[in-house]
Formats: structure tokens, sequence, C-alpha cells
């Protein structure tokens, strides 16, 4: 397999198993997938289905009770120091809550470029990358002095996509991203990061539950159900055409009231900042 096919961030039988009140509770059985540069993976299911877990895996922040994570091919707790900071550099995420996510008392150009201040980047670099990041998101560059509290939620969320751009980053986690978002700014989001994979070759890792969104996105899913995939496939397919009865029963809940599996909202061809 050529280094450009080669998975990103993979997950190998992962299982996940927690202690609580003297019961194991199993939160993932066996599950695998891995991300490749340019491609959309999505995981979908109910609360409780075990994705948020997997994203935790994932993102290093818990660690398998069996099963092996592995980034550019290498398990996660055998990364050497500088491939730690390889891996933190090219995964980055993208949450929910795009007010909750972000530090009220830090400007927007703080914000955006935290992690290089991490690694001691001076004020200079980072406001310059600042402005060249909200101006790839479609803000001015005055927008930089602002704090989270005078932004939109669309607009605290382009903030929070141009953060996880900071590092030049591979792939990004984008968990749950447009579930706090009004309706009608869902589209321009999902435009604004069609366009930025477009343009960069981003790979994406979409967890969530809106099969229009995931449809619209996602190259394959992983539809997860109590801890286990229950189907997988090219996006178009399980979708459309589901083999497993829960996952057909997702489809239908969520499609009764609509004819096709379009995302609510067209494309649109200016990506302008969310009201």
């Amino acid at each position: 397999m050529t280094p450009e096919h080669s998975p990103i961030l993979s997950a190998q039988d992962v299982s996940k198993t927690y202690r609580q009140r003297k019961h194991d509770v199993h939160a993932l059985s066996n599950v695998s997938v891995s991300v490749r540069r340019g491609d959309t993976v999505g995981l979908i299911g109910e609360s409780g289905s075990g994705k948020t877990t997997l994203t935790r895996l994932l993102l290093g922040l818990e660690q398998p009770t069996s099963g092996q994570v592995r980034f550019a091919g290498t398990p996660l707790p055998e990364l050497t120091e500088a491939q730690t900071r390889t891996y933190r550099s090219a995964v980055a995420a993208v949450f929910q809550n795009p007010f909750s996510s972000l530090n009220p008392r830090r400007r927007v150009w703080e914000a955006i470029t935290e992690q290089l201040a991490i690694s001691r980047a001076d004020e200079d670099v980072r406001r310059a990358r600042a402005n060249e990041l909200l101006e790839v998101v479609g803000f001015p560059a005055a927008t930089a002095e602002r704090y989270p509290h005078q932004l939109s939620g669309g607009q605290r969320q382009r903030i929070a996509v141009a953060r996880a751009l900071a590092a030049d980053p591979q792939l990004i986690v984008l968990d749950e991203p447009l579930s706090a978002l009004d309706v009608s700014v869902r589209a321009q989001i999902v435009n604004l990061l069609l366009d930025l994979q477009d343009a960069m070759g981003l790979a994406y890792l979409f967890v969530g539950h809106d099969l229009a969104i995931a449809h619209y996105m996602c190259h394959h899913v992983l539809v997860m159900r109590h801890g286990s995939v229950v189907e997988e496939g090219e996006a178009d397919t399980v979708l459309r055409a589901p083999s497993d009865p829960y996952t057909a029963a997702l489809v239908e809940a969520s499609y009764v009231e609509r004819a096709d599996l379009e995302p609510a909202g067209p494309r649109l061809a200016d990506s302008s900042p969310g009201r």
C-alpha cells in the first residue's frame, strides 16, 4: 500500500470495558475503522451506541481494553516523543458545542492559535496565522480581536474549524459539529468543510446521528449499536439500501417526512459566515 493510501488513523479490533459498581460495562466490542487522506468516514448511531467512546480512543484520550489504535501504522502507546508531536498536529477535532469549546476569556486570534502557543510560537507568528485562517473560513481580520460571546453559534463553529486547521492537520474529527446549530446555518458549515477538504486534501471522521448530512458528506459509514458495528460500507449503498434491520429503522425514522437523502439546505456557492 502506497503512503498516500495508507490510513492516517485506524483502530483494529478495539474493545473498551468500564468497571462500574462491581460490574463490567462493555462500551465497545471489536470495532475496526480506518481513515485515509481525502476521505470522510462516518460513525453513525444513537446515543449509547459507542461512537463517542471510539472517538475518545482515536483521539488518544482513553486507552482501549484490547485492540490497537494506530497513527500512520504505529500503535499510539509506541509513538516516540517526536511522533507524538506529529500525531497531535496531524489529528485535530471540532466538537459539538462551539461556545463551550472556546475559552470565553481569550480573543478569537488567541483561541485559533492555542496549539501554536503551546509550541511557543511568538505573538507575531500567531497573529499572522490567525489572520490567514480567518480569511480561509470567511471572516475579516478585524474578527481576531473579538471574544466568543460576540459571535453567533455558526460564527463560533467557523472559529472552531479555523482553530482545528492551525497546525495543518491531515485529519479532523468532527464530533457532532452541527447539532448545536440552527438548521439555516448547518448547510453553510457543511459547505465550508467540503470546500476545505477539496482545497487541502483533508480527511474527516464525522461522528453523528444525522443520516442526511452523513450521506451528503461521507464516502464510507459505520453504523453502530450497543458498542458494535452492525453495518458498514459506502455511504450511498448503506443509507439508500441498508441490509441491517437496525440501519433500515434509522433510515426510515430519519426520512419519514423526506423524499430523498439530501441535507437540510442546498450546497451554497458562497460559504459566507453563519448568522
